[in-house]
C-alpha cells in the first residue's frame, strides 16, 4: 500500500509540474543571444563621470540619468528620449540615437556590450529568466557610472 500511495504521489507531481517544463524548456532553448532583448526599457543610473569624447576631470562630477532604450531583438538599439544631469546643470533630449548591443552566454548568466554611436559604452548583465531587467556599468575611461534598465513594454 505505501509503494501505490509513493508511486501515486510521484505521478502526481510529475503532472503538476508538466505545465511548466515545455517554458523552461523553452526558455532555456531561447538562449543568451540578442533576441532576448526585445522591446521598450528604461534606464535609469547615477554616478560620476565626463561625457564621452571629453577629457575626465579631478574629482569626477556627478551624472544621473533617465533615458528610453528599444532594444530590437537584433543587436541594434534606438534611445528616443532622455533627461541628463551633469554636475547639476540639466539637459534633456529628445533626438534619436542609435547604437548596437552584444549579449551571450556566460555560465548561468548573460553577458554582453551596448555602444551607442554617440559614445557612451557599457558592460551589461541579465539572465533567462530575468530578461525583463538589464544590469548596466558604463565602460569609457574617467567615469563611475551603473544603473538598471527594466522592461516597460514589448
Amino acid at each position: 500500500m505505501k509503494i501505490r500511495r509513493l508511486f501515486l504521489a510521484t505521478a502526481l507531481l510529475a503532472v503538476t509540474m508538466a505545465p511548466g517544463v515545455p517554458v523552461v524548456a523553452q526558455a532555456h532553448g531561447f538562449g543568451c543571444s540578442v533576441a532576448l532583448l526585445d522591446g521598450l526599457y528604461i534606464f535609469a543610473a547615477t554616478g560620476w563621470g565626463a561625457l564621452p569624447g571629453t577629457t575626465p576631470v579631478d574629482p569626477l562630477p556627478p551624472k544621473a540619468i533617465i533615458e528610453w532604450i528599444r532594444f530590437n531583438g537584433n543587436g541594434s538599439l534606438t534611445s528616443a528620449g532622455a533627461t541628463r544631469s551633469l554636475d547639476g546643470s540639466i539637459t534633456q533630449s529628445t533626438v534619436t540615437t542609435t547604437g548596437s548591443y552584444t549579449l551571450g552566454d556566460v555560465d548561468t548568466g548573460c553577458q554582453g556590450t551596448i555602444t551607442f554611436d554617440t559614445g557612451p559604452k557599457f558592460d551589461i548583465f541579465t539572465s533567462i529568466l530575468a530578461s525583463g531587467e538589464i544590469w548596466m556599468i558604463q565602460t569609457n575611461m574617467g567615469n563611475v557610472f551603473r544603473g538598471n534598465a527594466t522592461r516597460v513594454a514589448h
